[in-house]
């Protein structure tokens, strides 16, 4: 049965650092492709970064230079290391696992998803 556990987030100060992580059961992280989405109290569910099977990562703007995605794959774990951090980065994180290789940052081409870990970044 496939499980996505996410861990990690915290409450933070701007500018400050975290890392989440998720460990994945049911899937592969090599063979399917694995993303981070957040979602913020009254809005949408917004994908912010992913990792295709071959290797290509891809990123809201918003996050872009601050933001890495990455695998491990001897684990099979994704993480995503966040970097100056904003308080308008503060969010639910969910992992997600997609039954594609590839698939845009779009909630609906995922199918499995983990419980969430709740990252608040104060001004």
């Amino acid at each position: 049965q496939a499980q996505l556990v996410e861990s990690g987030g915290d409450s933070v100060q701007s500018g400050g650092s975290l890392r989440l992580a998720c460990t994945v059961s049911g899937y592969s992280v090599s063979k399917n492709c694995m993303a981070w989405f957040r979602q913020a109290p009254g809005k949408d569910r917004e994908g912010v970064a992913g990792f295709s099977s071959d290797g290509t990562r891809d990123y809201v703007d918003s996050v872009k230079g601050r933001f890495t995605i990455s695998r491990d794959i001897a684990k099979n774990m994704l993480s995503l290391q966040m970097s100056s951090l904003k308080p308008e980065d503060t969010a639910m994180y969910y992992c997600a696992a997609s039954s594609f290789k590839t698939a845009p940052l779009k909630a609906s081409f995922f199918g499995h998803w983990g419980q969430g870990t709740q990252v608040t970044v104060s001004s």
